[in-house]
C-alpha cells in the first residue's frame, strides 16, 4: 500500500526516495535538508498520504486494525537508541521520525533498520505513526485494539536501549 500510494506522485519523487534510500548521513559541512532528494520527498508527503487515505477508504475494520499493527511493529523495531542517535528528536519527535521512516517505504526502512546511518536528521512524518489507527477511528467510531502488548511510543522498545 505503501509503494502504491507514492506510485501515482511521478519520476522526480521515486528518484528521490532511491537516493535517499542509498546516502548516508551527511557530514558537519553538509546540510542534507537543503539537498534536492530530502526536499522533494519532504514536499511529496502531504499528497502521499492523502493517497494513501484514498487506497484505505474501502477497507474493513479488520484490515485497518491489521495495518495499524504491521505499523505499529515497525515503529517499534526501530526504536533504538543507534536511530535516535541520528534522526534526534524528543520523545514526540522520534516517533515521528520514526514515522517517517516507516512512511518511506520497505527499502528505506529496511536501510535504515540495517544501518542507522541511512537515516535523515530531523525528518518526520507525524501522521504515519498513527495513520491507519486514524483511518479505523473516523470510518468506526474507535481506535482499534491491536492486542500486540506493544508500544509504537519512544523508548518503549527495551531491546533497543541498553542501559
Amino acid at each position: 500500500m505503501v509503494e502504491a500510494a507514492w506510485a501515482p506522485l511521478g519520476a522526480e519523487v521515486d528518484q528521490a526516495r532511491r537516493a535517499l534510500t542509498h546516502q548516508t548521513t551527511p557530514g558537519p559541512d553538509e546540510d542534507l535538508h537543503g539537498t534536492s532528494p530530502f526536499t522533494v520527498v519532504e514536499a511529496a508527503l502531504e499528497e502521499f498520504l492523502s493517497n494513501l487515505g484514498s487506497i484505505g477508504e474501502g477497507l474493513s475494520a479488520a484490515e485497518l486494525t491489521d495495518l495499524d499493527r504491521v505499523v505499529e511493529r515497525k515503529l517499534y523495531d526501530i526504536d533504538r537508541a543507534d536511530v535516535h542517535e541520528v534522526t534526534d528528536g524528543s520523545d514526540d519527535g522520534f516517533l515521528y521520525a520514526r514515522g517517517f521512516i516507516v512512511a518511506m517505504g520497505r527499502d528505506f526502512y529496511t536501510a535504515v533498520a540495517e544501518d542507522p546511518k541511512r537515516a535523515v536528521p530531523d525528518a518526520e512524518c507525524e501522521e504515519m505513526a498513527y495513520f491507519f489507527a486514524h483511518l479505523h477511528r473516523e470510518r468506526f467510531g474507535d481506535f482499534p485494539d491491536t492486542g500486540s502488548g506493544i508500544s509504537r511510543e519512544s523508548c518503549s522498545n527495551r531491546a533497543g536501549w541498553p542501559s
